[in-house]
């Protein structure tokens, strides 16, 4: 009796102890790692999920059932038309693209000390130290005035160079050493190395020149043309698995191409259903959500009204959008075993214990956050329940050491029910992110099961 009373959150590993279950999930990992590798800014992500989506039938289409609409090369969304009328709610997954990285300034080359440098501004809430003296990928467009769009990707093949922030010695670095870590490692001296050469010229600037020189034959671009171009720093080389049992996985962007990843698996592989099934992909979310392709836009909006027109004439979105069930499909911080002291271990995840449902996320007395209805929490619960998928609950950290945000909160002004469920990663926002192979699976099962919901 007292085991029925108690609850404990079951293993992945023990879950999935069969043969085919362990099969599966290398073969996930494995196509995960690839993913991981390839997709390193917004635009490849959401190239990859369209060209994939194309191949299964998706089209801009608006008379078909399946249905993509890719939105400035960012963000995206993804329908599959249900049996019943769309007035009685979607199942809806949302997740985001972006992660956190260095942009090149819009006057970024310069030199110093014979050595050329590009000046960078860091996105989103990273570890600036984390960034210096590692091999450095650039990837990104750049739009000419003539039209041409150019893609740009130095530093992943093993034939290209890569680029590196510069650190200090640690002879000269007694007065850093002495700062705190957020004095010691200034934005402004994020400026990766990308040229030492000098240009055969009697003017100034002699390696400045070389890097340009060698940027037009390259690509045949001019100083002006880095105006229109997006490039961002990232770490170069691929994703790889962790630990002599290959059990881990580690790879820069984890939070939040996992559960890009992972819900667009799941999309992909569940079947026409009841509800109509929408996968919506987000750009912007580590830095608030704003812009044109950020969850705070108009995008999901107009995206789908448009289907409405076509689909189901006269249908108010209000009404549709009201009546949704959707997931925002975003990572958590599971416990840290070397800072187990920044958790409340009552309500912590743990790695290899499935995706994690966070009610709430905000800081301190709940702030900055939307709460998921205990309704809906207790539907989830049983949905799982029903095919035995392993998942968790937790907080993001003890209450006054810090939190965190997701887009759950700009849907949740739809009215739609909304929680925060996804798979845990440790060193967060980190150039080499960490997560489980054994999470990606069940967190593929239960965004499957949501849709067939």
């Amino acid at each position: 009796m007292d085991e029925v009373l108690k609850h404990k959150a079951a293993s992945c590993w023990e879950r999935y102890m069969a043969s085919d279950d362990r099969a599966a999930m290398d073969l996930l990992a494995n196509e995960f790692l690839d993913f991981l590798t390839r997709c390193k800014t917004e635009r490849e992500t959401i190239a990859w999920v369209a060209e994939q989506a194309a191949a299964s039938g998706f089209s801009d289409d608006l008379h078909q059932d399946l249905v993509i609409l890719p939105f400035r090369s960012k963000a995206a969304i993804l329908a599959r038309r249900g049996t019943k009328p769309l007035a009685e709610g979607l199942r809806l997954i949302t997740a985001h693209a972006d992660t956190p990285h260095l942009d090149l300034k819009q006057h970024p080359l310069h030199e110093e000390c014979q050595v050329a440098l590009m000046k960078t501004h860091y996105y989103g809430g990273l570890k600036k130290y984390q960034w210096l003296a590692r091999p450095l990928a650039l990837h990104g467009t750049i739009v000419a005035m003539d039209g041409r769009v150019i893609p740009v990707c130095i530093g992943e093949d093993e034939a290209d160079p890569v680029f590196t922030v510069l650190d200090l010695l640690p002879h000269l670095a007694r007065k850093q050493r002495e700062e705190t870590v957020e004095k010691a490692f200034v934005a402004e001296k994020l400026n990766i190395a990308i040229g030492h050469e000098p240009a055969e010229t009697d003017e100034d600037a002699k390696v400045r020149q070389r890097v340009l020189e060698l940027l037009y034959g390259r690509y045949a671009i001019r100083e002006e043309d880095l105006y229109s171009a997006e490039l961002q720093i990232v770490p170069s080389g691929r994703a790889r698995f962790v630990g002599l049992d290959r059990a881990l996985l580690g790879g820069y962007g984890q939070d939040d191409r996992l559960c890009v990843f992972a819900a667009f698996k799941a999309f992909m592989d569940a079947p026409r259903g009841e509800h109509t099934q929408i996968l919506l992909l987000w750009d912007k979310e580590e830095i608030g959500s704003d812009g044109a392709t950020g969850a705070k836009s108009r995008f999901m909006e107009y995206a789908l009204a448009d289907i409405l027109d076509v689909w189901e004439p006269g249908t108010r979105l209000r009404h549709v959008l009201a009546r949704t069930k959707a997931v925002s499909a975003d990572v958590h911080c599971p416990m840290d075993p070397d800072y187990q002291d920044v958790h409340d271990k009552y309500n912590a995840s743990l790695l290899g214990f499935g995706p994690v449902f966070s009610k709430f996320t905000g800081h301190g007395g709940k702030y900055g956050a939307s709460e998921a209805d205990c309704e809906y929490v207790a539907w989830f619960r049983a949905l799982l329940a029903a095919e035995n998928i392993p998942w968790q609950m937790a907080e993001m950290g003890k209450v006054d050491e810090g939190g965190g945000g997701t887009v759950a909160k700009e849907l949740a002004v739809y009215g739609m029910e909304i929680i925060d469920f996804g798979p845990g990663v440790l060193s967060m926002h980190s150039p080499f992110e960490i997560s489980s192979k054994a999470d990606l699976l069940a967190t593929v099962h239960a965004y499957n099961a949501f849709y067939r919901s």
